[in-house]
This record gives C-alpha cells, structure tokens and sequence, in this order.
C-alpha cells in the first residue's frame, strides 16, 4: 500500500544501535495527519487521498478552504496534501494517520526542500576554484570565458554560471528506518536528508530499494 505522511523535520542525533554502534539519524515528528478527504476514479478521475497537518489558527485559513475542513469534521490546518493510492477504500474522511503507518517498514523516501542561498557566483554554486589570489590579477570569482567570438555566437545551453541558488525539491531515497517512537510520533531515518530545521518534510514508503 502506497501512501504519505508530512512531517516536521526536528534536527539531527546520534543513538547507539542494538549492536552499540553509534548511528547518525535525523528526527522527523511525523504526523498526526486526518484525512480531509477520498477522491475515487468515479468522483474525482483518478483515486487519491488528501490529508492535513499542523495547527492553523482558523481566521488565518481562507473561508472555502474552512469550509472543506469543517465538511469533513477536521479543524483548520496549516497544510493540505494529497497522494495517489490504488486503494481509496482504506481511508476514511476524518481518519487520522500517524507514525504507526510505518511500522514494519523498513527504509523510506524523505522529500524535502533544499535551503534557499539566494543569487549566488560560479564558486559558491558550481565549486569553481576561481583564478588566482595575488594583487593586480582582476581574475578571483569570476566564471571566466561563457561563449565564442563569431560562431556560434551565443552562450551553449546548460554553462553553469551565477544564479539562484537552492530553495528546490528534492528527495532522500532509501533512508533506512532505525527506530519509532509512536508516544511523541518521531520517526528516526538514517543519516540526513535536505530542508531546514522545522521544514516541513513528506515521508513515504521507500519506491527503490539499494542492495
């Protein structure tokens, strides 16, 4: 069964495993996710279940938006998200998902969303070295030559120069599960995965397995 939690990411540790061998695992808080409502092929096109998270104070949630949680018994959240499932028919409206979905799983996926470092140069943002340091070289961060004289005249398409830098998806495959602690909802994953402290983060079922 294909399914997502979010999560908010609480930072980075390190516990000893069953053999005393120290790992480095990031805590996710993940959940408590009600389920805000079912989209089935004949109702909606395509099947699907939409979940909540967080707490909202309500006059900050838009009023149709309200009105679509208060139809579905839910309160007013900080967040709406829905995932594809082959299976709607074991979701209810109402139902809340928790880090109990995860037990007996063994490695997940982590999407999160990469830092923003806002415009940054070619040695921040590609590892150039850069030219040398001395006095009098005008040559020290610069990208150097981005295109040609006559022909083709123009700069080739995907040259890494300055830009936006970060602030994208990305997502952390196979992150093994190493413990579950359903009293406080904090699932422990192996080593790190992107987004900031207090990002909101969504955890599924790993889809590739690494040998």
């Amino acid at each position: 069964m294909s399914f997502e939690l979010l999560g908010k990411k609480v930072g980075m540790t390190q516990i000893y495993d069953e053999d005393s061998n120290v790992v480095v695992v990031t805590v996710v808080e993940v959940g408590p996710c009600p389920v805000v409502q079912v989209k089935t092929q004949d109702t909606d096109g395509y099947n699907a279940v939409q979940i909540g998270h967080g707490e909202q104070k309500e006059h900050r949630v838009p009023k149709p938006v309200m009105g679509h949680l208060k139809k579905a018994g839910v309160g007013p959240v900080a967040r709406l998200q829905e995932f594809r499932t082959d299976s709607p028919d074991q979701y209810e409206v109402g139902q809340s998902l928790t880090v109990d979905s995860f037990e007996g799983i063994e490695k997940v996926d982590v999407i999160g969303t990469v830092k923003g470092r806002g415009f940054q140069g070619v040695v921040k943002r590609h590892g150039y070295a850069g030219g040398p340091a001395s006095h009098g070289s005008m040559f020290h961060r610069r990208g150097g030559s981005y295109g040609m004289c006559q022909w083709p005249g123009r700069v080739i398409k995907n040259t890494k120069m300055p830009g936006h830098m970060g602030d994208k998806r990305r997502t952390a495959q196979s992150l093994r599960v190493v413990r579950i602690d359903k009293d406080r909802n904090l699932l422990l994953v192996e080593g790190s995965f992107p987004g900031p402290k207090g990002g909101i983060v969504t955890v599924r079922p790993a889809i590739k397995t690494r040998k």
